[in-house]
């Protein structure tokens, strides 16, 4: 691991300047998205997502972005996963998305909400089927006692549903997170990197430059 200190990346790919980020944080989000697909992204929709508990420990994981409606970002999940649990106490989250290969950020603070369950029944339907059976072998965040035992329980629901729609399950469903910040930060030489930040207040965006 000494190797660790002297790892670096110049970041020189693009700039980021008030003229190009405009006055509208969704529709640079929309083109950003749009170039990181373009580029060949892994997974361009991943989004690391922050929640904290009641007890102020914060924790974070890899989500998918499956919507973008309303202006709010929207993903899917078991509500009683430790990620659920989170957003009952506390739904102030946080989401970053990644985009290595163009050499940027996109930071969002926001309100989760729970999407309604009519919403969640019409992404439901889409999933591909072995995702539809996964929702209910899994007790996301729960103790299990072998991964045979979550195989066996998906073979068993495989059968049992055979040539059957697949209900969507009560405790699985979507979020939506209204954004209140959206931070667009952009590689540069010397770590001067580009940072702009829109600021929701009432219902207009502001617009500022942040220091790297």
């Amino acid at each position: 691991m000494n190797e660790l200190a002297h790892m670096r990346q110049t970041y020189k790919r693009s700039v980021l300047s008030e003229s190009t980020a405009g006055n509208d944080p969704f529709t640079l989000f929309s083109l950003w998205f749009s170039e990181a697909k373009e580029e060949g992204e892994p997974e361009p929709n991943a989004m690391s997502l922050a929640t904290v508990d009641k007890a102020g420990q914060p924790s974070v994981r890899i989500v998918l972005l499956k919507g973008l409606i309303r202006n709010e970002f929207q993903f899917f999940t078991n509500y009683l996963s430790d990620k659920g649990k989170d957003i009952a106490d506390n739904n102030h989250v946080a989401l970053n998305f990644f985009w290595p290969k163009l050499e940027r950020q996109v930071r969002i603070e926001g309100i989760a909400t729970k999407l309604s369950k009519e919403e969640s029944q019409s992404y439901f339907q889409i999933r591909p089927r072995e995702s539809q059976i996964g929702a209910h072998t899994s007790n996301q965040s729960s103790v299990v006692p072998s991964r045979e035992f979550l195989e066996e329980k998906f073979a068993a629901l495989s059968k049992e549903w055979d040539g059957k729609e697949i209900p969507m399950p009560e405790f699985w469903g979507g979020y939506s997170v209204s954004p209140t910040k959206i931070e667009f930060w952009q590689g540069r030489v010397g770590r001067l990197h580009d940072r702009i930040l829109f600021e929701k207040q009432n219902e207009s965006w502001f617009r500022s430059r942040l220091s790297p």
